[in-house]
This record gives structure tokens, C-alpha cells and sequence, in this order.
């Protein structure tokens, strides 16, 4: 794989690039957040909800500090006691002390504002630069020539910008919205980011594109759909996630096992020996198979939840927290069984409905929705 003036091949200091281009994407995004995000939340009607605070209480917010969740039944008592509160004013101040670090809507409105545009482009950058090559059509032409398969200016940037946005989740993630799926979302990085580096260095540039353009073929309209989820438009976010569930479980259920991983599976050995490349490469794109089965799992939960009730439940994408209606729906329930009211009485139907609609989905994505990570 000797290089000239005219030829190139990948090269592994290439990679170096998208370190400048993850620092470029966060400043980016900042800049985006603060001066296009924000005054569109506005603009376009985002209502904040008006949560109450808990009051200043030493004793609790220590054992909050310590601890970060709510005290168990045996240490719910104690608490108490040394507050000099009732266990239920206990449960209930530490429901709005949860409710206080999490993000607001307009923080959740940004990061998705901000995802969504940068989808929507690489999405269209990658439609632009992949409709007019014939391994887009034909994926046996993955393979020909392989490896002496040179590198072009396109799908070098498509490439480059797709590991400077990994490399920039994996800076910002502690700093994130907290997704229920985080440490799928974890596994998912851990995953795609060797993937690329790898897929690079071994010239698998051509699939490698076509892995990208399928994963961003769902996501670009994932963020929308929270975007106007948030806003409150039922009619359009029901609309979006109905065609974005279609588009996900299409491409990452059908499309990617049965045209890409096939691809590298099978065509690949039909021309040359399998050597520690192709089981490297197959292996990385088994555990975004898997993830993608999990997220579509969860998605399926969803459409059934949304076709009884006719609307999404839930927050999409939310935090791992419950939301404060839950907690509230949750007491109400524990304190009907106290008093020993029927499940099905008046007093218990807000916290039944919020039982029966609690799954281990609620508010996919990922998710939740699963932040359908893509490699």
C-alpha cells in the first residue's frame, strides 16, 4: 500500500484530527446552546414546570449529600425522629430535593435542539457523499479491491466528523442530561470509538460508512421528536415517533444484521482468509447489534404502552430520576395501602394508572428512548 501524489491510504496519525474537532464540536455546541437554543425554547412557547423546594433541613441534606437517594423504611424512622417530622414529610421533602438537581426542560431542550442539528447535517453530509459510490448500492463492492482501496477527501471528513462527535460525548458525558440508559450508553461508546479507529486504520472505511449512515438515518429524527415532545405538540411528537420506530427497528433489525454485518461476515471470507482484522471488526459490530436489540426492545414496549393510550407516556429520553408526578402518583399509592384503601377505589386510580404505566421503558432512549447511539 505504497502512497503517491495521487493515491492515499488511510494512515494512523490521520486520526489525530478528530481531537481539534471534538474541542471544536463542544465549543460549537456551547455557542449553539446558549445563544440559538435558549431563545428558541422561548419563542417557541417551552413552559418550565414550577417545582416546589425542599425547605433547609441540616440533617436531611446531610444524609443526601451521603448517600443520594432516598432513606430506606428502617432509616426513614430515624430521620424522623430526629428531625421531629412525620415519615411522610420526610418522603416528601427528599421527593423534592431529587426533583431539584434535575435538568430543567429548557436544559433538555437544548441538548436535543443541539443533537437534532447535528444529526439532520452529518446525515445529509453523509447522503451527499455516499449516493454517487457504488459500494452504497452494491455492498459486494465493500470488498473490491480491498485493501488497496484509496482514500477520498469525502469520506475522510464524513469519518473525521463522526469520531470528533464520539470523541466529544465521551468529554461531555459526565456533564450530560443522566439518560436511564447511560451505561448502555457507555458500552456504546466503548464500542463505536474503537470501531472507527480500528475500521480507519484497516482501510474497512467503505462499510465503516455505511455502518454511520444507517445508525444516523433513525437518529436525526429521534431528537426532533423529544424537541416537540417537550414543547408539549402531541400530534406532531405522536407523528415523529411512530415514523422514527418504523425507521429504527427497519434499519437496525433488518438493514444493518442483514445487508452490513452479513456483508463483513460473509462476502469478506467468499474473497480472502479471515485473519484477527475480520474478528476484531465483526465482534465490535456484534456488541452495536446488541445494543441496537435492546433499544428496539424498548422502543416495541412503547408503541405497545402508545397504542393503548393512544399518546407516548413518559419523557423521552428522561433522566434516571422519576419525574414528580411519579413520586406523587408513588405516595399516593403507598398511602392508600396504609390505610388499606382497594387498589381500585377513587382515592389509589392516580397511583394505579402510574403503576400500570411504569416499565422498565418508562420514558425511553436509548433512551426511555434509547439515545439510540450510533456507531
Amino acid at each position: 500500500m505504497k502512497e503517491t501524489e495521487e493515491t492515499r491510504y488511510p494512515q494512523p496519525q490521520h486520526l489525530l484530527v478528530s481531537l481539534p474537532g471534538a474541542l471544536l464540536l463542544i465549543g460549537l455546541r456551547f455557542i449553539f446552546e446558549r445563544f440559538v437554543a435558549v431563545p428558541l425554547s422561548q419563542k417557541m412557547g417551552l413552559k418550565e414546570k414550577l417545582l416546589r423546594k425542599a425547605s433547609p433541613n441540616p440533617v436531611l441534606e446531610a444524609f443526601y449529600a451521603a448517600h443520594h437517594r432516598s432513606p430506606k423504611e428502617g432509616e426513614l424512622s430515624g430521620l424522623a425522629k430526629q428531625c421531629d417530622l412525620q415519615p411522610r414529610q420526610v418522603e416528601r421533602w427528599f421527593r423534592c430535593r431529587r426533583n431539584q438537581d434535575q435538568p430543567s426542560l429548557t436544559k433538555k431542550f437544548c441538548v436535543a435542539s443541539c443533537r437534532a442539528t447535528f444529526y439532520l447535517t452529518a446525515f445529509c453530509i453523509g447522503l451527499a457523499t455516499l449516493y454517487d459510490k457504488p459500494w452504497f448500492w452494491d455492498h459486494r463492492e465493500c470488498w473490491t479491491g480491498y485493501p488497496q482501496q484509496r482514500l477520498l477527501y469525502s469520506t475522510f471528513g464524513f469519518y473525521m466528523l463522526e469520531l470528533s462527535y464520539f470523541c466529544s460525548l465521551v468529554i461531555t458525558l459526565p456533564f450530560d442530561v443522566k439518560q436511564k440508559d447511560f451505561y448502555q450508553q457507555i458500552v456504546h461508546h466503548a464500542a463505536a470509538i474503537p470501531l472507527i479507529i480500528f475500521s480507519y486504520c484497516a482501510n474497512y472505511i467503505r462499510i465503516g460508512t455505511l455502518v454511520i449512515i444507517i445508525q444516523l438515518s433513525s437518529e436525526c429524527l429521534l431528537e426532533p421528536t423529544k424537541i416537540f415532545y417537550y414543547l408539549k405538540w402531541r400530534r406532531i411528537s405522536d407523528g415523529l415517533f411512530i415514523i422514527f420506530s418504523a425507521v429504527f427497528l427497519l434499519t437496525r433489525l433488518v438493514i444493518f444484521p442483514c445487508m452490513v454485518i452479513y456483508s463483513t461476515y460473509y462476502y469478506f471470507i467468499e474473497i480472502y482468509q479471515p485473519f484477527f482484522g475480520y474478528y476484531l471488526l465483526n465482534g465490535l459490530l456484534m456488541v452495536i447489534q446488541l445494543l441496537n436489540i435492546f433499544w428496539s426492545c424498548m422502543i416495541i414496549l412503547m408503541v405497545y404502552r402508545f397504542i393503548l393510550h393512544g399518546t407516548m407516556e413518559g419523557d423521552l429520553k428522561s433522566d434516571t430520576e422519576d419525574s414528580e408526578n411519579n413520586e406523587e402518583e408513588m405516595e399516593q399509592e403507598k398511602e392508600a395501602k396504609r390505610n388499606g384503601v382497594p387498589p381500585h377505589s377513587p382515592n389509589s386510580t392516580a397511583a394505579a394508572l402510574a403503576l400500570a404505566r411504569r416499565t422498565p421503558c418508562s420514558g425511553i432512549g436509548r433512551s426511555q428512548w434509547p439515545t439510540g447511539g450510533h456507531a
